[in-house]
């Protein structure tokens, strides 16, 4: 790869490493662009040379986020030896600690960017839903293969306990914010077990 085009590769990411960060704090609408470039150490000017728009720079902020946080459940629910239900609550296990941190005001860009974007960015919001659908497929996989090792025990398809356990952990995070204890996370994980039959 070119010099020129490694230094633009790396000034991009940066923007977005430090976008990332300041936005898990504060949102997205809280932030101004001149914030994140500062942080990232990027030229004021050049922002809309690495993106077209603030709407491009926030679905790519999204889809970078999504790429790594898939490759980390990847990590978490291929691990050799383990049954399927073992492999999910090491996974839900995973979550719960990425919420814990800050006073339980959580990691997750998802928890902290979802309600607010969606009703500002088109781009956004599929970028969101982009994202989750490809969590709540590993999910699947993942609840299938405990169902054939024998170790989940569910009724329907899934897909839907999939779906379902994934919304409830959205909004247990939520609630986790609100609460500012791990209460609600606590409940969830009682209740993953109680519907897996885990």
């Amino acid at each position: 790869m070119p010099a020129t085009k490694a230094r633009s590769t790396d000034a991009r990411r940066s923007i977005l490493d430090a976008a990332r960060q300041i936005m898990a704090h504060k949102g997205y609408s809280a932030v101004g662009l001149n914030e994140v470039l500062a942080q990232a150490g990027v030229p004021k000017g050049s922002f809309y040379h690495y993106f077209a728009s603030k709407d491009a720079f926030g679905e790519a902020l999204l889809q970078t986020y999504f790429e790594q946080y898939l490759a980390d459940m990847d990590r978490t629910l291929a691990q050799p030896g383990q049954s399927g239900a073992e492999r999910l609550m090491a996974y839900w296990q995973s979550w719960r600690e990425a919420q814990s941190v800050d006073d339980c005001q959580g990691q997750c860009l998802v928890v902290k960017l979802a309600a607010e974007v969606s009703d500002l960015s088109e781009p956004m919001r599929l970028a969101l839903m982009q994202g989750t659908d490809a969590i709540i497929d590993r999910l699947e996989r993942t609840i299938a293969s405990g169902l054939t090792d024998g170790s989940i025990a569910i009724e329907g398809a899934p897909r839907d306990m999939a779906r379902g356990l994934y919304d409830m952990w959205l909004g247990a995070s939520v609630m986790t914010k609100i609460r500012r204890n791990l209460g609600p996370l606590d409940t969830a994980t009682a209740m993953t077990r109680r519907l897996l039959h885990a």
